[in-house]
């Protein structure tokens, strides 16, 4: 005596309009291409398979470093071994303000505070 799975299995393999589309019915259920496949459609559901780039962590979650290049460049700036002209400019010219004494008011002796 054949079981009821062994007589759906082979009732599946015909070619009956019924056995196609109970087929179809199986393959959407359990997330499968109901269809046969092409090469052209083989490569649109393998592209459709993968994760998306908005959903990778590699590519969300990536930044350049910033500032830990940053910090690098100003302790070997301190060491001596990063010259950086720009920077050196800018300490120049405030050194430059301070011996003209052209220096920020501090707070509470800017003419808006003595004019009240």
């Amino acid at each position: 005596m054949t079981s009821a799975f062994f007589k759906y299995a082979e009732l599946i393999k015909n070619n009956s309009t019924y056995a196609k589309r109970m087929m179809q019915l199986s393959k959407s259920i359990f997330a499968e291409y109901p269809h046969p496949l092409t090469t052209k459609s083989k490569r649109i559901v393998r592209r459709f398979s993968k994760q998306p780039q908005e959903l990778k962590d590699e590519v969300v979650n990536w930044w350049p470093r910033h500032p830990e290049t940053c910090k690098l460049m100003y302790t070997l700036r301190d060491y001596g071994l990063y010259r950086d002209e720009h920077e050196d400019f800018k300490e120049e010219m405030v050194r430059l303000r301070i011996l003209r004494g052209k220096l920020k008011p501090t707070k509470g002796e800017g003419n808006q505070s003595k004019a009240k």
